[in-house]
C-alpha cells in the first residue's frame, strides 16, 4: 500500500511539475508573443515619428531660407525706385548697391548693371558693392575683360522675363568671390525701355550649416539641390555645384528608385519613400524650396530609424531569459554609466564652452579691425593671431596717440591659459606705461619690472616695443629677447637690435634702446618664432629665406599677411600646429612736405621778439587757410606758452633761444617749443579753478590752463638736456 502511494504522489509531483512546466512556457510564450506585437506597433510609431521629425526639420528648414529670400526681394523692390530715379544721375549709381548691402545684413553684395550702350559714355557700367571679412564694404567694377557680365544669368533672365528671378547658385570669380545666389529684376528708364538690372547677392556659405542642421539622425544624409539637379548640399561636402543627381543615379545599387526621386524632386514635389542607399535599406524624406526651384532631402538608414528598438528587443529577449534579478543589475549599472557619461560630457562641454569664452575675450583685447586707421594716408597696417591651441600666448598692439604710433609684438612662453592669461597682463600692463611714456626704453623697463613682481610660475615674454613719429618718420625701439623684425626698404633685412633679456625674467634689468628713420614707403614687419619655426610633417621649417622671399613684391599690408598665411599653410600641410603665430606689418606712407606745412623758426628769450612769433603763426593760417577764430586762438596759446619759456627758462641775465617747429597736415597743426633752459613741465601745473574769486585764487597756473583750454593735447618731455612741449590743434 505504501509503494502504491509513493507512486501515486511521484506521479502527481511530475504532473504539478509538468503543468507548471507548460505554465511557464505558456507565460513565456505569452510574454513573447506580447512583446512582439509591442515590437511591431513600436517600430510603426517609431516610423512615424521619424517621419513627423524629418518633415518638421524640413519645414523648418524650409521657413529659415523663405525668411532669407521674402526679406532679400523686400529689399531689392525697395530700391527698384531708387535705380530708376539714378538712371538720370549715373554718378549716384553705386550708392543704390551701397544701400541696398548697408541696410541689409542678409545680403553681402550688389550691383546695378546697365544694359550695354543704354548710357553711350558708359557702354559698360556694372559698379559693385560687396562686404569683405571684416564686414567692410568693398567697392569694385565689373565691367572688366575677364567678367563679362551682360552673359551672366542673373542679368540675362530678367531682362528676357520682365521680372525678378533667383539665378541659379555659382562661384562668383568676377564679383563677390563666392559661392552665392543672386536675385536680380530689371529696371526700366521712364520710356518703359529696359535700362538696367538691379541684384542682391546672398552668400550660401550659411546653406550648409542650416542643412546640416536638418541632420535628426547621426547617420542621416542630407542633400540640397538647384532646379538644374546640381548637388548645392551633399555628404561629400566637396561636390558643391559640381556633380548632378543625374550623374550619381547610374553609380548606386537601386538605380529605379533614386532615378523617381530625383523625378520627383526636381518637380518640386513632397514625400517619402525607401530605397537602398549606400548598401542599407533607407527612409527618403524630401520637400522643395519654395519660389527658388531647390529641392532637399534627407536619407536615413533603416538602422538608425530602429536600431535602437531592436537592440532593445535582444536585450528584453536576453532579459526574459536572465530573469528579473540581471535586469535590475543591468539596468542599475546602464543607469551608472549613462549618469557618468553625462558628468564626463558636462565637464567637457563646460570646459570646451570657457576655452571658447576665454579666447573671446583674448581676441577682444587686440585691435582686429583692418585697415585700423581708414582716413589716415600715411599709415596701413595688418596683425593677425593665429593660436596653436584655442587659447595662446601671442599678443600684438598698436595705437596712435600724439601723432605717434606705439606699437608692440611678444610671445609668452608655454601655451594654453597660462600663457593666455599672462599675455592678457602683457598686454594691458603696455597700454598702462605707454598711456603716459613716450620711450620705449622706459616702457619696457616698466614693464619687465611688473612682471618680475608677479612672475610666480617662472614664466617670461620675448617682445618687441617701437614708437614711431608718423610725423617725421623717426623709429625709437627697444626689444627684449625677441625676432627681430625685418625692415623693408629698397631691400629686406633684419632690424639690428639689442640683446636684452625678455621680460619677467629679473626685476631692475637695464634695457636698451635704438632709434632710426623710416622713409616713405618703408615697412617692418613684425613677427613671432610660430612663423620661421614653422613644421610640415617631415619636421622642416619654415625659415627665415622663406620669411624673406614671401616678402618680397609691393602689396598692401592685408595682402602680405594674407600671401604668407597662404604659404604658411600650403607649407605644413596636414601636419598640426606646433606653436601659436602672430604676425604685424607696418608700412609708412607719409611724403615728406606732402601732407602739410612745415615751418621752424628761432627767437631769443627777449620779450620783444614776440612779435615775429605772431606772424609766424599767421602765415602758417594763411597757407592753410585757417579760420580767423582758430587763427586767432592757436596764436594766443603758442604765445602763452613762448612767454612763459622767454622770462623764466634761464636765468636772469643769461642769452638762450627758444626753437619753435610748426608741422601742419589736414588733420592737425602740430607746434614743438624747445629751449635749454632749466628743466620745467607745465602741464605738470595743478588745474585752475576758474570758478574761485579773485583773491581766493593761487597766483600763476592760468597760461598754461589757457593752452590746455585751447589746444587739444599737450604733452611735456625733458629729452637729450632740452625742454619738449608739443601742443596739437585738431583741424
Amino acid at each position: 500500500m505504501k509503494r502504491k502511494d509513493k507512486i501515486i504522489n511521484l506521479n502527481i509531483i511530475k504532473r504539478s511539475a509538468l503543468e507548471g512546466l507548460m505554465l511557464v512556457v505558456v507565460a513565456a510564450l505569452a510574454l513573447e508573443a506580447s512583446s512582439l506585437v509591442q515590437y511591431y506597433f513600436s517600430q510603426k510609431g517609431i516610423h512615424k515619428e521619424a517621419a513627423m521629425r524629418a518633415q518638421a526639420q524640413l519645414e523648418a528648414a524650409r521657413g529659415r531660407i523663405s525668411d532669407v529670400i521674402n526679406q532679400t526681394e523686400s529689399a531689392v523692390h525697395n530700391s527698384e525706385w531708387i535705380a530708376e530715379w539714378c538712371l538720370e544721375v549715373p554718378d549716384s549709381i553705386p550708392r543704390v548697391s551701397q544701400r541696398l548691402v548697408e541696410d541689409n545684413p542678409v545680403t553681402v553684395g550688389s550691383t546695378v548693371a546697365l544694359v550695354p550702350g543704354y548710357i553711350s559714355r558708359l557702354p559698360l557700367y556694372s559698379p559693385y558693392v560687396y562686404r569683405d571679412g571684416s564686414d567692410s564694404l568693398i567697392f569694385r567694377s565689373l565691367a572688366t575683360e575677364e567678367y563679362d557680365y551682360p552673359s551672366q544669368e542673373w542679368f540675362t533672365k530678367p531682362l528676357e522675363t520682365g521680372k525678378g528671378y533667383w539665378s541659379e547658385p555659382y562661384v562668383d570669380e568676377g564679383g563677390g568671390e563666392m559661392l552665392m545666389v543672386t536675385y536680380s529684376v530689371p529696371i526700366y528708364d521712364k520710356k518703359g525701355l529696359p535700362a538696367a538690372v538691379l541684384t542682391a547677392d546672398i552668400s550660401l556659405d550659411w546653406l550648409k550649416e542650416l542643412i546640416q542642421g536638418t541632420r535628426v539622425y547621426p547617420n542621416a544624409s542630407n542633400i540640397l539641390i538647384s532646379r538644374e539637379g546640381r548637388f548645392m548640399v551633399s555628404p561629400r561636402g566637396d561636390a558643391a555645384l559640381e556633380t548632378t543627381v543625374n550623374e550619381v543615379v547610374g553609380q548606386q545599387d537601386d538605380s529605379m528608385s533614386f532615378k523617381k526621386l530625383n523625378q520627383s524632386m526636381l518637380s518640386g514635389e513632397s514625400g517619402s519613400m525607401q530605397l537602398e542607399f549606400r548598401g542599407q535599406k533607407s527612409h527618403v524624406f524630401f520637400s522643395p524650396v519654395d519660389r527658388t526651384g531647390w529641392s532637399m532631402c534627407i536619407i536615413v538608414p533603416d538602422s538608425d530609424i530602429f536600431g535602437s528598438i531592436r537592440r532593445i528587443g535582444f536585450i528584453v529577449l536576453l532579459l526574459q531569459v536572465l530573469g528579473l534579478g540581471m535586469i535590475i543589475l543591468i539596468l542599475s549599472s546602464f543607469a551608472r554609466k549613462q549618469l557618468q557619461y553625462k558628468k564626463l560630457n558636462e565637464n567637457k562641454q563646460r570646459m570646451e564652452g570657457e576655452l571658447h569664452i576665454a579666447r573671446g575675450i583674448q581676441m577682444s583685447m587686440v585691435p582686429k579691425t583692418f585697415p585700423p586707421f581708414p582716413k589716415r594716408n600715411d599709415l596701413d597696417m595688418s596683425a593677425a593671431i593665429i593660436p596653436a591651441k584655442e587659447v595662446g600666448g601671442d599678443l600684438y598692439d598698436f595705437y596712435i596717440r600724439d601723432e605717434k604710433l606705439f606699437f608692440c609684438i611678444g610671445d609668452v612662453s608655454g601655451k594654453g591659459v597660462p600663457a593666455s592669461l599672462v599675455m592678457a597682463v602683457t598686454r594691458t600692463t603696455f597700454r598702462t606705461v605707454s598711456a603716459h611714456e613716450s620711450d620705449p626704453q622706459s616702457i619696457v623697463s616698466q614693464m619687465n619690472d611688473t612682471l618680475a613682481e608677479m612672475n610666480e610660475n617662472n614664466m617670461f615674454v620675448t617682445f618687441f616695443c617701437g614708437v614711431l613719429d608718423l610725423v617725421t618718420g623717426h623709429l625709437s625701439y627697444c626689444n627684449a629677447g625677441h625676432n627681430p623684425p625685418m625692415i623693408l626698404t629698397d631691400r629686406i633685412q633684419e632690424l639690428p637690435v639689442d640683446s636684452n633679456l625678455p621680460l619677467g625674467v629679473l626685476h631692475g634689468m637695464s634695457y636698451s634702446g635704438q632709434e632710426t628713420d623710416l622713409h616713405y614707403d618703408d615697412a617692418l614687419f613684425l613677427y613671432t618664432d610660430g612663423l620661421n619655426e614653422a613644421e610640415n610633417a617631415e619636421h622642416e621649417q619654415f625659415g627665415m629665406e622663406r620669411v624673406e622671399a614671401v616678402l618680397h613684391g609691393h602689396r598692401s599690408a592685408q595682402d602680405h599677411l594674407k600671401n604668407i598665411e597662404m604659404k604658411v599653410k600650403e607649407f605644413v600641410g596636414d601636419a598640426p600646429q606646433s606653436d601659436d603665430l602672430t604676425l604685424l606689418f607696418v608700412h609708412y606712407l607719409a611724403k615728406e612736405g606732402e601732407t602739410g606745412v612745415n615751418r621752424r623758426l628761432v627767437l631769443t628769450n627777449d620779450i620783444h621778439e614776440i612779435s615775429r612769433l605772431a606772424e609766424f603763426v599767421e602765415g602758417i593760417a594763411e597757407e592753410k587757410n585757417l579760420s580767423p577764430e582758430v587763427a586767432m586762438n592757436v596764436n594766443l596759446a603758442i604765445e602763452e606758452a613762448v612767454t612763459n619759456v622767454i622770462l623764466y627758462a634761464y636765468p636772469p641775465g643769461t642769452q638762450g633761444e627758444v626753437e619753435i617747429r610748426a608741422t601742419v597736415d589736414d588733420h592737425a597743426l602740430r607746434f614743438t617749443l624747445c629751449d635749454e633752459g632749466q628743466p620745467f613741465d607745465p602741464t605738470a601745473a595743478p588745474e585752475v579753478d576758474t570758478n574761485q574769486g579773485f583773491a581766493q585764487r593761487r597766483i600763476g597756473g592760468l597760461g598754461i590752463h589757457l593752452v590746455r583750454t585751447i589746444m587739444d593735447t599737450v604733452r611735456y618731455e625733458w629729452k637729450d638736456g632740452k625742454n619738449l612741449l608739443t601742443m596739437i590743434k585738431n583741424i
